[in-house]
């Protein structure tokens, strides 16, 4: 074996044992799904303190799960879990295979209702024959063993989908081309059962959509932040940021901390969940003059409208779900950076405009002083970049009032 053999042998094992690992927490993240579902169920429907919960159950639940360190189980994804049990039941003699002995797993009892999704309703099946249009070939769902080759994040998008055999569709298109987590959402969206049944080359619309995105890789699988969250390991911001943008951050970061007006650093990367969605915060810093937090959210290119609404959700979510007792409401920054100019926006989710103004920006630092840090900062940043050539300097930055 010569010297190129050895690198190539060493880093294909490793890789192919990294996605053996990956596979299994995976498979494990979604059979721990399964049974909270389950014990949930069974509590709800059986258990004799249901009723002294009542409608709250799921919010005590997941502030007593997090009071005993078990990350990311919330109300929604309790939710998720009892929706996964009912729609998922051939999945317990799995999960009854990797239970100790001690650990028991609630009989199995027919579902409450048909609403839950466990009932095989064909609707859209029998609208197509009405039309006389002949539907995609009828699937056979998953069996347990296949449908454990899903990530979670792809088996919470195929959760939304109500229709049974439509539903079957979309997990067979999942596992047969290896879609990515945006892929199952874009192809519902797009109705890829219907125009595939409307087709007279429905082959040809498959192969489509499944070359419309690259391929789920075993990094994907390592970074799902359910994943992370399971195993109990950090989410890195080096996953989610480019060399360009990681930089500007480590030095916004800074600059705000040195400016002496209260800043006090938080997060990176806060990572906030509504639903199957995940969004980011870039940087989160509490402001001990103003008792409030302020969001910083870096964009590497031009303003978009979009970016305001983004950042109002941000402060919404942080207003329901981030606040301490005597906390102002939150305020946010909106930094673009593209080689033209910097634009730096500052958004408030409806806060009164007068006490902004009068209290808020008094404490931030200048939209000028922000604006002129960060475009002197990127040119910075590209000069020292071995990848970028000195020809991008942005000497012919236009300066913004």
């Amino acid at each position: 074996m010569n010297y190129a053999s050895l690198v190539k042998a060493i880093n294909s094992a490793t890789t192919h044992l990294q996605g053996r690992a990956a596979m299994a927490v995976n498979q494990a993240l979604v059979v721990r799904n399964w049974l909270v579902g389950a014990y949930l169920v069974e509590f709800e429907q059986h258990g004799k303190e249901r009723a002294k919960y009542g409608e709250r159950l799921l919010e005590t639940l997941a502030n007593d799960l997090a009071a005993r360190g078990q990350k990311g189980l919330n109300t929604t994804l309790l939710k998720l879990c009892r929706q996964f049990f009912a729609i998922y039941p051939q999945i317990r003699p799995t999960a009854s295979d990797g239970l100790p002995s001690d650990l028991q797993l609630p009989p199995s009892r027919p579902p409450a209702s048909a609403k839950s999704g466990a009932g095989i309703s064909p609707t859209l099946s029998d609208e197509f024959k009405i039309r006389g249009i002949q539907p995609p070939d009828l699937p056979t769902p998953l069996s347990p063993g296949k449908l454990l080759h899903l990530s979670w994040s792809r088996i919470v998008e195929l959760l939304a989908v109500e229709d049974p055999w439509k539903r079957a569709f979309y997990e067979n298109e999942c596992l047969a081309g290896n879609w990515s987590v945006r892929q199952p959402r874009r192809q519902i969206g797009s109705l890829l059962y219907e125009r595939t049944g409307l087709s007279t080359n429905k082959r040809a619309v498959i192969e489509r959509a499944r070359k419309q995105e690259p391929q789920e890789t075993i990094t994907d699988l390592i970074r799902d932040p359910y994943v992370l969250e399971f195993t109990g390991l950090a989410e890195r911001p080096e996953y989610l940021e480019s060399d360009l943008e990681c930089a500007l951050l480590d030095h916004l970061q800074a600059f705000l901390l040195e400016l002496g007006d209260g800043f006090c650093f938080e997060a990176r990367q806060k990572r906030i969940t509504v639903g199957p969605k995940h969004d980011y915060i870039d940087l989160v810093f509490y402001h001990r003059r103003l008792r409030c937090n302020v969001l910083v959210d870096l964009k590497i290119r031009a303003f978009q409208h979009g970016d305001a609404g983004q950042m109002n959700f941000y402060l919404n979510w942080w207003k329901a779900h981030g606040m301490e007792q005597g906390d102002l409401p939150p305020v946010g920054i909106i930094l673009c950076s593209d080689r033209e100019h910097v634009e730096v926006e500052f958004a408030t989710a409806g806060l009164n405009n007068q006490l902004f103004v009068s209290r808020y920006l008094v404490a931030l630092p200048s939209a000028e002083k922000l604006r002129a840090f960060l475009e002197a900062d990127r040119d910075r940043i590209e000069n020292l970049m071995p990848h970028t050539p000195a020809t991008k300097k942005r000497a012919s930055r236009k300066k913004r009032p």
